[in-house]
């Protein structure tokens, strides 16, 4: 006979806790007060991925808007631009005999971007050539002379005590100091660090800044509003056709065309610079005289048109005793 314990009962469990079993689900009861802190937490979860998503459609509008201005600059108007920055170099750029380019591209660790650019010489391929003015011109020409005059004595001096501070610290700056070979390593890695504006051969990259674009095109407006974040009434006009992705040759020429278009300045939103004419019944009372001033102010009143009462009550019997004296004289001539 088989034992009695050892039947198996289906309906009864193994042990006498019923939640230990694995076709059983175990229901947590959550208190009335954690609901409210539960959908709070969620809306905070919701807004924080609408937020992120609205920051990175933002920055992908920016950054549009910036590759526009990029390249605009580069290909419509890049002697407006250097005109500003530097006028002497806008006159290289714009000789065609120089064969100059000048880049626009993209720098910075943080999101947004600034823009930088370089000027190249295109010599094709027939290498470089430095010329610098240290070297080519003696201290004693009349070129020294004329050169200070262009420059100009602060820019000149400076430039001379640049050289003295450099050869103070270096010992190695120019050709006449060059005796062994490490000498001329020493001034020729000295030449590729030094700008070209100091006689090098350094040609970095230049920060272009706010002040160097010209405000009457919205390349402006897009650089401001990258920088500061605040979109203009004439940016915001034309968003709607910046903000697509171009999908043909026209429409990118369009887009170029309106963000390098020079447009006149709106003078209704120029507010003057002084006030207008206004009517003396116009013009508000400020109300700022006290009450010592304004007693002041009525007591004059007062005597002024008393003054003027007397005044014309006088002249007014002279007026009649010159009349009746007319008369006399008058009256027996006819």
């Amino acid at each position: 006979m088989n034992d009695s314990s050892k039947t198996k009962d289906p309906g009864v469990p193994k042990s006498g806790n019923r939640r230990s079993g694995k076709g059983h689900k175990v229901r947590l009861r959550i208190p009335a007060k954690t609901k409210p802190i539960r959908r709070q937490m969620t809306r905070d979860l919701s807004a924080q991925v609408i937020q992120k998503a609205w920051f990175s459609h933002a920055d992908k509008m920016i950054f549009q808007l910036l590759k526009l201005t990029i390249c605009a600059a580069e290909f419509c108007v890049t002697y407006d631009i250097l005109k500003k920055v530097s006028p002497l170099e806008a006159k290289l750029v714009k000789d065609p005999s120089m064969k100059c380019k000048v880049r626009f591209r993209f720098s910075g660790e943080r999101f947004p971007p600034f823009i930088v650019f370089k000027i190249f010489l295109h010599t094709e391929g027939r290498g470089y050539k430095y010329f610098s003015g240290r070297n080519l011109l003696k201290p004693s020409s009349e070129a020294v002379v004329d050169a200070c005059k262009m420059m100009g004595k602060n820019k000149f001096y400076h430039q001379v005590l640049e050289d003295e501070h450099l050869f103070q610290k270096l010992k190695v700056t120019d050709e006449i100091d060059i005796v062994t070979m490490q000498d001329y390593m020493q001034y020729s890695s000295l030449l590729d660090e030094i700008p070209a504006s100091s006689g090098g051969r350094n040609n970095g990259w230049r920060k272009l800044s706010l002040e160097n674009i010209p405000r009457t095109m919205i390349m402006y407006d897009i650089v401001d509003y990258a920088e500061s974040g605040v979109i203009s009434n004439r940016l915001q006009k034309e968003m709607k056709c910046l903000s697509q992705k171009p999908k043909t040759e026209e429409m990118r020429q369009q887009q170029l065309r309106i963000v390098s278009e020079i447009r006149c300045p709106s003078f209704l939103s120029i507010q003057p610079s002084c006030r207008p004419y206004q009517k003396q019944t116009q013009v508000k009372h400020l109300g700022r005289r006290s009450k010592q001033a304004q007693m002041k102010v009525e007591k004059m009143k007062k005597a002024y048109l008393a003054k003027e009462k007397k005044a014309s009550e006088v002249t007014e019997p002279k007026m009649d005793t010159a009349d009746t004296k007319g008369s006399h004289l008058l009256h027996p001539i006819f």
